[in-house]
């Protein structure tokens, strides 16, 4: 009996088996369907963001600014004096650009100008010329009055017997004498006045001179060349000592008066533009700053049709690619504080009709 005791007290107690944890959801799986759910929603908000976008604007970001580039040339030949600008500056119309000796052009209107009073000269001299001869032309026509007199004088005394015959065919000579002499005397009268023309200003030949003067004073003005229009300068190599030739191309002055973009659509989407449209130009340059501009113009073909090698879609490779077609856009709100380059890229938004 003790030995039975002994063995079981001897036994060793059963193990007490630990409660279990309650079951918890793995939260990585819960992070998943929030990120899930976040996705799809920043993704319908995208795409309800697009489609309020494209039923309102027709968009591009194919589009380059442009402006107006006035070619700057000297009218007139001859060696540059002085340059007043530099490349990349703005000048405004009127300021000035650049001197051409005018040594030659003085001395070319002081001969004009001597031309001038030559002219004039002639015309007085012409002038007086023809005076003369209407006097002469008055006396003959005198001398005819008296000899044409004498004649019906002597023609009566003839008949009543008191004058020979003889003296009555000399009186007869006399009157046809002075009345010859009166046709000279109106035909140097005229051929005076012909060879004077019109008088004083209005004559020809001082109309001939005083033209030469013009042109050499334009000729003269011409040697100081300033700027058209306001804008800014470009491309400018000119400097003192060049010699310059009437029509050669020296530099550009890009006018600040305009500015457009020339924005290519889709030919799909020229349906809902027109001209007189709103729309909402950004230059790539200023990402802040937002430029109103409105539709002037659709080209009457598209990019392709004007290239120097358009393509020959009737050789039997032809593959349909969408063609896009310029549309000129003018800037209404041009800002000195964000001016425009042109060829720069933009992105452009018309407003579509409602």
């Amino acid at each position: 009996m003790d030995s039975t005791n002994t063995d079981q007290s001897a036994a060793p107690a059963p193990a007490l088996t630990p409660p279990r944890p309650a079951q918890r959801k793995p939260r990585g799986r819960q992070i998943k369907w929030i990120a899930a759910t976040i996705v799809l929603i920043a993704a319908i908000a995208a795409a309800v963001v697009y489609w309020l976008d494209i039923s309102k604007y027709v968009s591009t970001d194919d589009a380059y600014v442009n402006a107006n580039q006035v070619e700057i040339t000297a009218q007139v030949s001859g060696p540059v004096t002085r340059v007043y600008v530099r490349d990349q500056q703005r000048v405004k119309a009127g300021d000035p650009l650049f001197d051409i000796d005018p040594s030659n052009y003085e001395v070319a209107l002081q001969k004009a100008q001597a031309q001038l009073d030559l002219a004039r000269q002639s015309v007085s001299q012409e002038s007086a010329g023809v005076s003369s001869a209407e006097a002469v032309l008055l006396q003959r026509r005198a001398e005819a009055a008296n000899a044409l007199s004498n004649w019906k004088r002597n023609d009566e005394l003839t008949k009543s017997g008191f004058l020979s015959k003889q003296g009555a065919e000399t009186s007869r000579t006399q009157l046809s004498t002075a009345r010859a002499a009166v046709k000279a005397a109106e035909a140097n009268v005229a051929q005076a006045r012909s060879t004077l023309g019109s008088q004083g200003e209005e004559n020809a030949g001082v109309q001939l001179a005083a033209a030469a003067v013009r042109q050499a004073q334009l000729d003269l003005d011409r040697t100081h060349v300033v700027s058209p229009v306001n804008g800014v300068v470009a491309n400018l190599t000119l400097q003192p000592g060049n010699t310059v030739q009437p029509g050669a191309p020296l530099f550009v002055l890009i006018s600040n008066a305009e500015f457009w973009v020339d924005a290519n659509f889709k030919e799909t989407e020229l349906v809902d533009i027109h001209p007189g449209q709103k729309a909402i130009v950004k230059s790539d340059i200023y990402h802040d700053r937002e430029f109103h501009g409105v539709v002037q113009s659709l080209s009457g073909g598209s990019g392709t049709a004007f290239s120097l090698l358009p393509p020959q879609n009737a050789t039997g490779n032809w593959v349909k690619v969408t063609q896009r077609v310029p549309v000129r856009i003018r800037i209404e709100d041009p800002d000195p504080q964000h001016p425009l380059r042109i060829g720069t890229t933009a992105t452009v938004k018309v407003i579509k009709s409602q």
